[in-house]
């Protein structure tokens, strides 16, 4: 990606071009035009020695632009192409008002900020999971999750386990059926129904059976549990929601590991 971006800098960049830059610390936009070839000086400043000269013609306020252009212009990315929103940009440029966004199109941008958010937020708490809290890790942070839901856990010592991770009661005798019998797996790769049925074979009429993979089950496992009134399978996306529902009330420990703040995403205008 580094050597694209220089590629199309050096290369593919050519004096009269546009150049849009969003100044994140005043919340404008700038807008000017490339007035010089392409150099190279490092004594400028050592980090940054590819160079060229830009005439800066205007700025506006971020409210100016459709939720749509903001989106495109938030790349990842130092150094991009502008294709979606363009001639939205170009009217702003010239002084012009610009008509080109039907509801509809600012709806359907919105929503993709909105989508984008949240899947890196979830992807972000997914790996934290997977990379802090590998095999018994895993199983204490379930147990702890059950003690937040209003059950009395018992997580397994570490080392063999027979299969089952965590045992958790509503009642503090652990006499009141049913009896949840958990199993967790770390690992990246799809559970399979053999491993499913295993931790099955544990289960009485008086349990209920808990698989919890972060890999997920492969479609024979997801049918099998399916098949069964008293085992439910969760997968990573599933338990990135239960981490939602409740971090809050999660300890200490685990918001260090998964440190994250409420922040609004925007809705679609559409009621």
């Amino acid at each position: 990606m580094n050597a694209g971006q220089l590629y199309r800098f050096l290369h593919e960049l050519q004096v009269g071009d546009v150049v849009i830059f969003p100044l994140k610390r005043t919340a404008d936009i700038w807008f000017g035009r490339v007035t010089g070839a392409y150099r190279y000086d490092s004594k400028l400043d050592p980090g940054y020695p590819h160079l060229r000269s830009v005439e800066w013609v205007s700025k506006h306020p971020r409210t100016k632009f459709s939720q749509g252009a903001l989106y495109e212009i938030g790349s990842a990315m130092s150094f991009f192409q502008v294709k979606n929103f363009a001639d939205e940009f170009l009217a702003a440029l010239e002084g012009k008002d610009f008509q080109g966004i039907t509801t509809e199109e600012e709806e359907e941008a919105i929503a993709l900020v909105a989508d984008d958010i949240e899947r890196q937020s979830h992807d972000f708490v997914l790996k934290q999971i997977s990379q802090k809290l590998k095999g018994h890790g895993l199983a204490e942070f379930v147990g702890h999750l059950l003690t937040l839901m209003g059950y009395k856990t018992k997580v397994s010592p570490p080392g063999p386990d027979r299969g089952i991770d965590v045992v958790a009661h509503k009642d503090d005798l652990g006499v009141e059926a049913p009896t949840i019998l958990v199993q967790v797996k770390s690992s990246d790769g799809e559970v399979n129904e053999a491993a499913v049925s295993e931790l099955y074979g544990k289960v009485t009429d008086k349990d209920f059976g808990l698989f919890i993979a972060l890999g997920g089950f492969n479609r024979r496992a997801r049918d099998f549990g399916f098949s069964k009134r008293n085992l439910k399978l969760i997968d990573g996306d599933e338990l990135v929601e239960l981490v939602y529902k409740y971090y809050d009330q999660l300890d200490g420990k685990y918001k260090g590991i998964i440190p994250l703040r409420r922040v609004f995403i925007p809705e679609t205008l559409a009621e």
